[in-house]
C-alpha cells in the first residue's frame, strides 16, 4: 500500500466518522440549533468525500447550496422563529422509538450487506478532471433539461406557497389581536409618494 493509498484511506474513514456522528447530532440533540450546526459539518464532510472522488465541481456545489445556502437559512429560519413553548406529551413515544429505531437499524444491515456482497469494480472509471463541469452543463441543458426545468417551476411554487401562508398566518394574528384588517389588502394600489398638487 502506498502513501497516497494509505492517506485516500484514513481521509475516508475520517469523514465517515464525521458524517456518522454529525448524523447522529442532528437527529439525537435536543437543541435545534445544534443540530442545524451538526447538518452542516455533515454537509461540509461530504463534499470532502466527493473531492475524494475527484468530484471538485459536486464538492464546490455542495458546499455553495448545502452549506452556504441552506444551512444557513435553516439556521436563520430556526433563530428568528424560534418559540420558547412546552411540548405536549406524544402517546406512544416509546413505542414509536422502538420502531423507528428498529427500522434504522435494518437499513443500517441491509446497506452493509450491499456493500459486502456488491462485486466493486477495483480501480474505478478514470476520472474526467477539468472537463467535467463541461461535461455537466452539457448534461443538464441537453439530455437533462426537462428535469432541470421541472425542478426550477416545483421551487417557484414552493416558494409562492410559503409566501401565502405567512401571509395567512398574519391575518390570522391580526384577526386574534382584534386588529382593524382591510380586505383585499394585496390588491389595494399603493399611494404615489409624489403627488401632483396642480391637478384639481
Amino acid at each position: 500500500m502506498t502513501i497516497a493509498t494509505s492517506t485516500e484511506l484514513i481521509c475516508f474513514l475520517v469523514l465517515s466518522t464525521v458524517i456518522v456522528l454529525g448524523s447522529l447530532g442532528v437527529v439525537l440533540l435536543e437543541n435545534i440549533v445544534y443540530s442545524a450546526f451538526m447538518l452542516g459539518g455533515v454537509f461540509m464532510a461530504v463534499a470532502g468525500l466527493y473531492l475524494l472522488l475527484n468530484a471538485s465541481f459536486v464538492a464546490a456545489a455542495q458546499v455553495l447550496v448545502y452549506v452556504g445556502a441552506v444551512n444557513v437559512l435553516i439556521i436563520f429560519a430556526i433563530m428568528l422563529v424560534n418559540k420558547r413553548e412546552e411540548l405536549k406529551p406524544i402517546k406512544g413515544l416509546r413505542l414509536r422509538r422502538i420502531v423507528s429505531g428498529a427500522v434504522c437499524i435494518g437499513l443500517l444491515v441491509l446497506l452493509v450487506r450491499v456493500a459486502i456482497i456488491t462485486p466493486w469494480p477495483l480501480p474505478g472509471p478514470i476520472a474526467i478532471g477539468e472537463e467535467a463541469t463541461a461535461r455537466i452543463g452539457e448534461h443538464l441543458f441537453t439530455d437533462y433539461l426537462l428535469p432541470f426545468e421541472l425542478a426550477s417551476v416545483l421551487l417557484l411554487m414552493a416558494m409562492i406557497g410559503a409566501i401565502v401562508l405567512a401571509r395567512r398566518d398574519v391575518y390570522d394574528s391580526e384577526l386574534l389581536a382584534g386588529d382593524d384588517m382591510k380586505e383585499g389588502l394585496i390588491e389595494q394600489t399603493p399611494t404615489p409618494l409624489l403627488v401632483d398638487k396642480s391637478s384639481p
